[in-house]
């Protein structure tokens, strides 16, 4: 499998005859380092943790280009989330799915798992967008995935690896919104059992987010796990 990171918690997924993109947050992304068009280039899912702008990102303008080739591009996100976006102008193209559910997305599936955090529209007001959660993606002959989305730390994390067994996870680290270093190492030592390899996500976006991954780098010297801390935009393989 392929992996592109594009900062902040979207990524890229190439395997097979599948390119999946999850959470797309590019337009406003201040480390983001390529084009949307290059990003969503043969892309045939979208997968959405929840529905925070950071997140959501350029999903309707990626739907609406995929519409005007004449393709229809699914969207895996949450009821409220999908309809969100319908209302939006992405069309039919939702396929809703909610926390402890499993979506055949022929060639993978996807299972919604538990995320800590909160899930809105950013407007004035806000608008109530379903439950924050993260993802695990499975694919035959691939490792699984697990996109944390934004989440703190909980003890239920080491069930969930019992039940899907994932070797790469994306994990958040910038603290304020989500964990910062200290916990997410923590939750990767008490409670992350045989994965093997962690990503860290959602930090050096914003001011207000932890700057850089190096705390995390070091608060796992030592550890069995391997921790990947890739480039903005340049793909690597697991």
């Amino acid at each position: 499998m392929k992996i592109t990171w594009f900062g902040h918690a979207a990524f890229r997924l190439d395997f097979g005859d599948k390119a999946v993109l999850i959470d797309p947050f590019f337009t406003g992304n201040p480390t983001f380092r390529s084009t949307v068009e290059e990003a969503a280039r043969g892309i045939t899912h979208i997968l959405l943790t929840h529905g925070h702008s950071d997140h959501v990102g350029d999903t309707l303008s990626i739907v609406e280009d995929a519409a005007d080739a004449s393709r229809t591009l699914p969207v895996v996100a949450n009821p409220e989330l999908c309809a969100f976006l319908a209302a939006r102008g992405a069309g039919n193209v939702g396929q809703m799915m909610n926390t402890g559910g499993t979506l055949d997305c022929g060639g993978f599936t996807v299972t919604m798992v538990r995320a800590d955090h909160s899930s809105g529209g950013d407007g004035k007001p806000s608008e109530y967008l379903g439950n924050p959660t993260g993802l695990i993606i499975k694919a035959p002959g691939e490792p699984t995935i697990w996109h944390m989305g934004d989440t703190d730390i909980f003890s239920d994390m080491a069930l969930m690896c019992e039940i899907h067994a994932p070797k790469v996870v994306f994990i958040p680290i910038g603290d304020r919104f989500t964990m910062g270093p200290a916990v997410a190492a923590m939750a990767v030592k008490r409670f992350l059992p045989g994965v093997e390899v962690v990503v860290p996500i959602h930090y050096g976006t914003f001011p207000l987010l932890v700057p850089d991954a190096s705390a995390f780098v070091a608060a796992l010297e030592g550890h069995s796990v391997k921790v990947m801390v890739p480039e903005s935009g340049a793909p690597f393989e697991a």
